[in-house]
């Protein structure tokens, strides 16, 4: 699929039957859409009913080993989402996500892109054992409904860190699952949260309060 930063690389993953929804994810900066996060959301939310769409970035595609920055990030998800909107595959409720900088991405571009929804995991709330280096902004100013599944070991951001960001939010949810920033370690926990919060994605109420009151793996923390 073009881009003005060279070709990105769509695979889908349909539902059994017809689509509630369409769930686009990007993938991190250390790697592609094989993590073992995404590859069990993936399966979930199409067992779920949504139809995934992972979206690999040119320069994963063309080889290179290091990212561009957020900008030219943004540039290349945004013309592949123009293109599979023009192409009718952005049917039903829209939720942007991805894991860590593909969850950044989806925040920074959800709302001009019109989704319904954003689904972080493993967000970089800093980079590794910098915390003075928040990207918390990226979060707050999220206003569409939100989740995040984070490793309880996260060296970029634990869950209790997230919460203090996330807490009073409107429609914010955050879930705690076993494992660090790679959340290898219970991917099928991971998936249950994320298909348990894409749930809700199309009865939460505008306004709802964000639920961060306690962590649990697999529910709202």
């Amino acid at each position: 699929m073009p881009t003005p930063l060279g070709p990105a690389r769509v695979t889908a993953t349909e539902p059994p039957g017809r689509a509630a929804g369409t769930l686009v994810l990007g993938h991190g900066a250390g790697g592609g859409l094989g993590s073992v996060d995404l590859v069990a959301v993936t399966a979930a939310a199409a067992a779920a009913g949504w139809r995934v769409l992972g979206v690999e970035q040119p320069w994963r595609v063309a080889g290179r080993r290091i990212a561009p920055a957020p900008p030219r990030l943004d540039e290349a998800w945004t013309a592949v989402l123009a293109t599979l909107r023009d192409d009718g595959r952005l049917t039903g409720a829209l939720v942007l996500g991805g894991r860590s900088a593909g969850a950044r991405v989806a925040c920074r571009t959800a709302a001009a892109l019109g989704a319904d929804g954003v689904l972080c995991l493993a967000f970089p709330l800093h980079p590794s054992g910098r915390p003075e280096k928040s990207r918390a902004g990226e979060l707050t100013a999220v206003e569409l409904p939100l989740g995040v599944v984070q490793g309880e070991r996260d060296a970029s951001g634990r869950p209790e860190d997230l919460a203090a960001v996330l807490t009073g939010r409107p429609g914010a949810s955050l879930y705690a699952v076993p494992g660090d920033h790679a959340l290898s370690r219970a991917p099928d926990v991971v998936a249950l949260a994320a298909v348990d919060w894409l749930g809700g994605v199309a009865g939460r109420r505008p306004g709802d309060p964000a639920d961060v009151s306690g962590a649990g793996a697999g529910r709202p923390a």
